[in-house]
């Protein structure tokens, strides 16, 4: 294994670049998208804004680092995707470095080839938000922090509390809650009070400060010293006490205003798709590791850590506490599911123990395998038709997965198999079947359509609807609203949905359709969308009209 993992780590590259081509999903990615170029154009850094409107949510480092892209590169996918994928190389490379702290040097690179290859981080690198970089800044932290307290060197010290700083800034307070949770229940449970409470830890708390204080001092000249602005609907908002308390606490407690009434499996049910191909053997890699902490009386073995367990699951119990819960919170926690992964699969690969528990998995992947493959040529062939020859290359993927399951005298056989499978599935979706979901978002379709068509872009207004991020982004401009038909003049363009046309026709208001679309929430799939005769129903037509 170990002397192929750099053709592994350069196939997942490979595709996790595939992606970077491919235009972003609303809502959430091209909004953040749409955020950072309109934060290059008026270089606010320390104020957020949206659309021109005051923006209170996510803190500001994605937008920082993509507005930068942006400027540098362009306003393209490529600009906003590409920082977020090297904070997922990041995160792979930390991953490999704090396993190694404690696992052979095989472990540690199975540790980052399970993590590279889950089919959130295939996910992540294509459909960008917060968390990637947060994954990134929080396993980095964590193993700068290891290092420290291994060796001493003040260096570790420091990058650790600027990392944690750094994944406050993406996304709140939860930088820190992990790394706390995670190295402090394995000192816990290793009884070694004597790393808790190091006094240098007040100046770890003091570099976090220093980092944190231009993002502070925007919110407070932004929200707390305009009490009187309107924010989410309500006055005398304080944007420090957001970021601090309400943003991650209050979802908790009730005090913010997101809330969806996730239960505590929620973010578990996600994990089984998020963590393939890898989740069943995680599950049991997982019971094994309880079983045995039992039998040892809850007591590590010398050079044994808890930083893993511990991290994973008091981090999944603090995110699943939550009232508002979203399928990417568990995204965090990945990198502690992979090392506990990868020990397993260490176990059963190369020192051949658990042979009965081997087969099982081999069987049952066999048949989880086969099942992703046809869905895969269902979505080629039916839901979203492509070029014969990429149907039929689907067909022969699968039949040499079916081939490569029979000789079972490969070495690290589930092993390879599970990475065929996930690589081969992911290059085919972000080849084929991404592009095809994309042809039923409205907002990436009128943008491009407009700058195909060199429309005036300061002629174009939205007409009586709630447009997508993906249309400004598009266009690299805020198109604005009119909402009143007696402010909309002859050649005035209108982006409007389909429906609203009878609000012309009533007023006798002459129009030219020059373009028609249909639109679906790609990122949230239903049976009636993915069955052609039945997306119809559930589509929804917007038009582009030309004022006569």
């Amino acid at each position: 294994m170990q002397k192929n993992y750099l053709y592994i780590f350069g196939t997942l590259i490979l595709v996790y670049m595939l992606g970077l081509g491919i235009d972003m999903m609303d809502i959430d990615a091209s909004q953040y998208a749409e955020m950072s170029r309109e934060m290059g154009e008026t270089s606010s850094y320390l104020q957020v804004y949206e659309l021109g409107k005051d923006y209170l949510d996510k803190p500001p480092f994605l937008f920082w680092i993509s507005a930068l892209s942006i400027k540098l590169f362009g306003v393209h996918n490529f600009a906003y995707k590409l920082p977020s994928l090297l904070f997922s190389l990041l995160a792979l490379y930390a991953t490999f470095k704090f396993a190694l702290l404690f696992y052979k040097k095989e472990i540690a690179i199975l540790a980052a080839i399970v993590l590279g290859s889950c089919q959130a981080f295939f996910l992540m690198t294509n459909d960008v938000r917060t968390d990637t970089i947060l994954m990134g800044w929080v396993i980095f932290s964590i193993w700068q922090l290891l290092a420290w307290l291994k060796n001493n060197k003040a260096m570790h010290f420091i990058l650790g509390f600027v990392a944690i700083g750094a994944g406050m800034l993406t996304k709140g307070p939860i930088a820190l809650i992990v790394p706390v949770l995670a190295i402090g229940s394995h000192l816990l449970i290793t009884r070694n009070f004597k790393d808790i409470f190091k006094w240098q830890y007040l100046f770890g708390l003091a570099i976090i400060g220093l980092v944190l204080l231009p993002m502070c001092y925007g919110l407070y000249q932004q929200f707390d010293v305009q009490p009187t602005k309107i924010v989410n609907g309500k006055t005398g908002v304080s944007g420090l006490r957001f970021f601090f308390w309400t943003q991650s606490f209050g979802r908790i407690t009730g005090e913010s205003v997101w809330n969806n009434n996730a239960n505590i499996f929620f973010l578990f049910q996600n994990l089984l798709w998020a963590f393939l191909p890898w989740i069943i053997i995680f599950m049991v890699a997982f019971c094994v590791e309880i079983k045995l902490f039992i039998l040892q009386k809850c007591k590590l073995s010398v050079d044994a850590e808890w930083i893993t367990m511990g991290g994973f699951i008091l981090s999944y119990l603090a995110l699943g506490s939550s009232k508002y819960q979203l399928p990417h919170y568990i995204f965090v926690a990945l990198p502690f599911a992979a090392i506990i992964t990868a020990k397993f699969l260490y176990k059963l690969a190369v020192e051949n123990e658990f042979p009965k528990t081997k087969k099982v998995l081999e069987k049952s992947h066999f048949i989880i395998f086969t099942l992703l493959w046809i869905v895969l040529i269902v979505l080629l062939a039916y839901s979203f038709p492509a070029a014969l020859w990429v149907i039929v290359l689907a067909a022969i993927c699968f039949i040499v997965f079916l081939i490569l399951f029979l000789r079972k005298n490969v070495q690290h056989y589930l092993i390879y198999i599970s990475l065929y499978t996930i690589i081969g599935i992911n290059v085919f979706l972000s080849y084929a079947v991404y592009p095809s979901l994309l042809k039923y978002q409205a907002g990436t379709n009128m943008g491009n359509w407009i700058n195909e068509h060199n429309v005036d872009k300061h002629n174009i207004f939205i007409f009586k609807t709630l447009i997508w991020h993906s249309l400004h982004f598009k266009t690299n401009i805020i198109i604005p609203h009119k909402d009143d038909l007696n402010t909309i003049v002859k050649d005035n363009i209108i982006i409007t949905p389909k429906m609203n046309l009878a609000f012309f026709d009533t007023e006798n208001r002459k129009y030219d359709i020059l373009y028609a679309t249909e639109t679906f929430e790609v990122s949230m799939l239903s049976l009636n969308f993915l069955n052609p005769k039945k997306r119809e129903k559930v589509t929804f037509p917007y038009v582009i009209i030309k004022i006569k």
